[in-house]
């Protein structure tokens, strides 16, 4: 794992804006969110929501960023812009509004390309139902698979990652879980297609996150890490390792034992409560880092391996705790 590439939630940085900008009226702006986000000590890239905050030429969004020292880690698709999508992206009823959010989405691709990024997120929450007997299941999968594959196959260059959650905005996901998604990978058969896991998502799918993480790197490949933390009830946003430092330490090191190269991201909810979003980043950072180390001398210990192949659960526990917490006299 590249331990140095730390990218985060563009719309974090509207946290407290009466701090940032005292004379702002309406929303701020791309670039007074992304300026803001530079201050953060470490990070080195912002992942931008599609159509949402791109309103310029692509590439003229990747040099202004480049001037503030952030890269793009890729663009993650929204499907918000036309209130028919309520009732479903990919999964319309209506073969219109299916093709309107599959040429939307080609359309990202084809502008984070033109950023220069190859990576594509869809997390696909509008694609569900909500009542029994409100839909035909098998045609509700299909229409997924259809959509998937032909976004896939639009740019092979382009690695789409898909996000999965249990539920909101509909109250059954299409996608609520690792093993589902991965089926729907398996079925749609592209090179290209692999999976982000988002903490807070794998936890309320009542998963435990390296065991998702460790089907991934089997069955597809892991292309996104969002990291946050949760009560596992559902998306809580909050800052990583707030609630399950030992689940998240054990998902760096099964991502780290996976071969995962891609940016550590931080998709927390600071501007739910105000929090100070620049040093609410940091501090996420300097976890993730702390952690990191924590994983370097777990894997320099033997007798965790030891006990890990005897499925020792008291000794593992015993010597997680010392090297975390040192010994106890």
């Amino acid at each position: 794992m590249t331990a140095n590439r730390f990218a985060t939630r563009l719309n974090s940085f509207a946290s407290r804006p009466q701090a940032e900008w005292p004379d702002l009226t309406g929303k701020p702006s791309l670039m007074q969110m992304a300026a803001r986000a530079a201050r953060v000590a470490g990070l080195t890239d912002l992942d931008l929501n599609f159509p949402d905050h791109v309103r310029e030429k692509p590439a003229e969004i990747a040099r202004n960023l480049g001037d503030l020292g952030l890269s793009i880690n890729g663009f993650a698709m929204r499907y918000y812009s036309n209130p028919a999508f309520k009732l479903g992206a990919f999964t319309n009823p209506d073969a219109a509004v299916r093709r309107e959010a599959i040429d939307m989405t080609k359309a990202g691709i084809d502008a984070v390309r033109e950023a220069g990024a190859s990576l594509m997120t869809l997390w696909l929450g509008q694609d569900g139902f909500d009542y029994a007997f409100q839909a035909d299941y098998a045609a509700l999968w299909q229409h997924e698979i259809d959509g998937i594959r032909e976004v896939a196959a639009h740019d092979p260059g382009c690695q789409i990652s898909l996000e999965y959650k249990p539920n909101e905005p509909r109250s059954y996901s299409l996608m609520p879980d690792a093993a589902t998604t991965l089926l729907a990978i398996r079925e749609v058969g592209l090179p290209n297609l692999g999976v982000t896991l988002d903490f807070a998502h794998v936890l309320y799918a009542d998963e435990q996150p390296a065991f998702a993480a460790a089907l991934v790197a089997r069955h597809s490949k892991l292309l996104g890490v969002h990291l946050n933390d949760g009560y596992a009830k559902r998306d809580d946003g909050l800052m990583v390792g707030a609630v399950h430092t030992l689940q998240t330490i054990e998902l760096l090191r099964q991502t780290r034992k996976d071969g995962y190269a891609g940016a550590i991201y931080f998709d927390t909810f600071p501007d739910m409560t105000g929090l100070d979003p620049v040093h609410e980043c940091e501090v996420n950072i300097a976890t993730v880092k702390r952690m990191l180390r924590v994983v370097d001398r777990i894997d320099q210990d033997n007798r965790l391996a030891a006990a890990v192949d005897r499925q020792d659960a008291v000794t593992s526990q015993a010597i997680i705790q010392e090297i975390m917490l040192g010994p106890d006299s």
